[in-house]
Formats: C-alpha cells, sequence, structure tokens
C-alpha cells in the first residue's frame, strides 16, 4: 500500500498530466479532424489497454460488457462536445472550468434519475458556481455564453450523467475492462462521427502525430494509471481536493503556452468555480476530520 503522501504526489502528478492532455489535444487537432481525433486516440487506448485485461474480459458476462458500452455510448457524448469546443474556443483554461462543474451537474441528475436528493452542501456550493459561470460569460457586449462554452458545458453534463450510470450500472465489472470497454466505444462512436461529418487531409504533419501519441500514452495511459494508483492510496479527502487542481493547472499552462488573455471577470469567474468546487467537495471530509479530532480528544 502506497503511503499517504506518496500517493498524494501521485495524483498531483496526474492532474498535471491531464492538464497537459489539453495542450496535446489542442495541438493534434490542428492537423487532425476533432472527431477523428478522438476516435483515434481512445481506439489506441483501449488497444493499449486490451493485454492487461484479456483474461477477466473472457470471464466477464455478456450482458454486463453490453451495459458497459452502453455507459461508454454516453461517454462518446460527453467527449465529442468537448472536442467540438476545444476546436472553435480561444480560452481551454476557462474551458477547464466549465468542465470541472460536472461534479457538481452529478447531485441533480443523480435526483433526476434515481430519487436521491443532493446533500444540503450542493445547495451552497451551486450558486457559487452559477455567479462563476455568469462572469466567464461577461463580455464586451454584456452578459453572453459562447459557442464554445454551450458546448464545454454540454459535456460537463454528460459528464455528469455518464458518473451516475457508471456507478449505478457497471460495478459488476473489473475496473480495467469497464474501461478498456469504454475507451473502445468512446473511439468507435467518433470514429464513425468522424467519417460521417468530417474531411480527413491528405498529408498530416509528422510534428501532428507526435501530440496524437503524447494524446494517448501520456494523457490517456499514463495519465489514468497515474490517477488509479494514487486514488488506491489516498483518502478520499485528499484525493477529492487534490483532482480539483486540474482545471488550475490548465489556466496555467494555456497563459504559458497560448498566452491565452485572463481578464479580471474570467479570473473571479474561475476563482468563483473553484471555490464551489472546494466547498462541495471539501465539506464533507472537513467535518470528518473535525469528529475524528473531537473523538480523540474526548
Amino acid at each position: 500500500m502506497l503511503s499517504e503522501r506518496r500517493a498524494s504526489l501521485i495524483l498531483l502528478f496526474a492532474t498535471i498530466l491531464a492538464a497537459w492532455g489539453w495542450i496535446f489535444s489542442k495541438e493534434a487537432i490542428q492537423g487532425l479532424p476533432p472527431f477523428g481525433f478522438v476516435g483515434l486516440r481512445f481506439l489506441a487506448a483501449s488497444l493499449f489497454l486490451l493485454p492487461f485485461c484479456l483474461k477477466a474480459f473472457r470471464r466477464s458476462e455478456k450482458a454486463d460488457l453490453v451495459r458497459a458500452g452502453g455507459v461508454g455510448s454516453i461517454l462518446s457524448c460527453a467527449l465529442l462536445s468537448w472536442i467540438y469546443a476545444m476546436s472553435v474556443s480561444t480560452s481551454i483554461g476557462e474551458g477547464a472550468f466549465i468542465m470541472s462543474l460536472s461534479m457538481l451537474f452529478v447531485p441533480p441528475i443523480a435526483w433526476l434519475l434515481f430519487k436521491q436528493a443532493p446533500q444540503r452542501i450542493f445547495w451552497v456550493s451551486m450558486p457559487i458556481a452559477v455567479c462563476g459561470l455568469a462572469l466567464l460569460s461577461l463580455g464586451g457586449v454584456g452578459w453572453q455564453l459562447s459557442a464554445s462554452q454551450i458546448w464545454f458545458l454540454l459535456a460537463a453534463l454528460c459528464l455528469a450523467i455518464h458518473f451516475n450510470a457508471n456507478s449505478r450500472y457497471a460495478q459488476r465489472i473489473p475496473a480495467l475492462v469497464l474501461t478498456c470497454v469504454q475507451l473502445f466505444v468512446t473511439g468507435v462512436v467518433a470514429t464513425i462521427a468522424s467519417l460521417l461529418t468530417e474531411t480527413w487531409p491528405e498529408h498530416v504533419p509528422s510534428n501532428i502525430w507526435v501530440w496524437f501519441g503524447l494524446s494517448v500514452l501520456v494523457a490517456t495511459s499514463l495519465r489514468y494509471l497515474m490517477q488509479t494508483l494514487g486514488q488506491k492510496g489516498a483518502s478520499a479527502a485528499n484525493a477529492a481536493i487534490i483532482m480539483i487542481l486540474e482545471p488550475v493547472w490548465t489556466v496555467i499552462l494555456s497563459v504559458v503556452w497560448y498566452h491565452e488573455a485572463m481578464p479580471a471577470h474570467k479570473i473571479a469567474g474561475c476563482s468563483l468555480i473553484l471555490a464551489s468546487l472546494l466547498i462541495y467537495r471539501g465539506a464533507q471530509p472537513l467535518r470528518n476530520l473535525i469528529r475524528r479530532n473531537t473523538k480523540s480528544g474526548s
């Protein structure tokens, strides 16, 4: 078992890799069609994982694999919306913060689908997130959601639906098999979407394939491996807080790499969204810590 400190460092590294994934993807779609990029990326990632879960895959029931594929189709909707937003966005840092709202969308969707009422802390954090989103949409002509912001929001909503469905319907499947099947389904759906809607270039520069390779090996395979290892050794409280850092790193990288402008209203909007996530995901761990300290002192 990893020590808490080492596991936390691994998780921290995973968030940095996830942030770099935004850069790798943005660079790759400069020479590859967006849907085609997602298709190739996730097919390659699933084939990379297949040898490690082949035995477990053969032991899995067909009904469970079909269920995993259905959940994977929801993931494909999320990722196709995300990559389209990336292709039309001028601010990937902003997009990363909007995507992070998916965790706040999970409770109301669970309430709608499974009659699980949100915790009270949700009603505190959600208005803060809405204010943050409102500030992000503030531009020179007043409040107006851009096309990329709408698609990032749609992607976050699909991710929240995927999270609920994944938790509810795919509990019997080994994690590696579940991941492999969902990555494969996402790759197939994205490839079909690309063939139906996109035109592939006759020649793809070699540097684009380098970015594609980094997306597959570093931002997908290595990132999820590091995240899984970290979550096994870190407490749920630490893991929840550390994973919030992904959009922070993404903003920093977008400013350094693309020289993206971050006016005051966008900084304020991102800060409010980050605060809402800290309140929502940090409230319960904080209460548990206080409870443990109270018991130990009594």
